[in-house]
């Protein structure tokens, strides 16, 4: 294949040590796109009493993060097959980051909320692209060792989050959870501009408009009847927050 990378079965985990930096700094930025899923939750009462927000409207910023990520699961595979890796994942974290900013300086709950939406976009599109790359430059024999390496990252992510949400907004203000993401963010584009190269073939493949209405309606219905039950405190009000999950699964 084309710019494949150096795939050699003796050189690590990632098969050779540009493999290894590739998919680390991959790691890094799936990991802090994903370390925002929670990072929010323990500052949404200090965003409530800054922007004069319901409680309501305060949850929208972790359950509508939630909710683009699930719709934007039938698309992502779509991207992956249309567009190279490298233009891929430079586009998904130029997002990631654009939104990371505009919710930094967002002056409203409106222009947060937009702001969570494109962090959400970006981060639909980084995970499953990373797994892709994965198993495009890792040797059969050793995808198992580095997916369960990946799978160990991304979980310490979201489960960090509240603890590191926790000290910050005890200290600063919310606003630093957004500023300390973006230099992070912006090394990740740099260096992915800088290293990263195609290591998978683009095809053009025919869209089915409707299948992708329906399963974009249907995951999204799931995501957010799952999370919206969360979200009660029992009674009616639990029961009627599951109404989409038997649309969204039929779907």
């Amino acid at each position: 294949m084309e710019n494949q990378y150096e795939s050699n079965a003796d050189g690590g985990t990632f098969g050779s040590k540009s493999n290894f930096l590739v998919v680390m700094v991959m790691i890094l930025g799936v990991f802090a796109a994903i370390l925002n899923e929670t990072l929010l939750s323990v500052a949404l009462s200090k965003i409530m009493g800054d922007l004069a927000i319901s409680p309501g409207s305060a949850q929208w910023l972790t359950t509508g993060y939630l909710l683009v990520i699930g719709m934007l699961i039938p698309v992502t595979a779509f991207l992956i097959q249309r567009f190279t890796t490298r233009s891929l994942f430079l586009s998904a974290m130029c997002v990631f980051t654009a939104g990371t900013f505009v919710a930094a300086i967002a002056p409203g709950f409106a222009l947060l909320f937009i702001g969570r939406v494109l962090q959400a976009a970006g981060t639909g599109v980084l995970f499953p692209l990373l797994t892709n790359v994965v198993f495009a430059t890792v040797s059969i024999e050793k995808r198992g060792s580095a997916m369960g390496m990946i799978g160990i990252v991304i979980t310490f992510a979201p489960a960090i989050g509240p603890t590191l949400s926790g000290i910050i907004v005890e200290h600063f203000s919310w606003r630093v959870l957004f500023y300390s993401v973006l230099p992070v963010a912006l090394f990740v584009i740099v260096f992915a501009f800088l290293k990263l190269k195609n290591v998978t073939e683009t095809s053009k493949p025919k869209i089915d408009a409707v299948s992708l209405l329906l399963s974009t309606v249907g995951f999204g219905g799931i995501v957010y009847g799952f999370s919206s039950a969360g979200e009660g405190h029992g009674g009616g009000q639990a029961t009627g927050s599951l109404f989409p999950l038997p649309p969204g699964s039929f779907l």
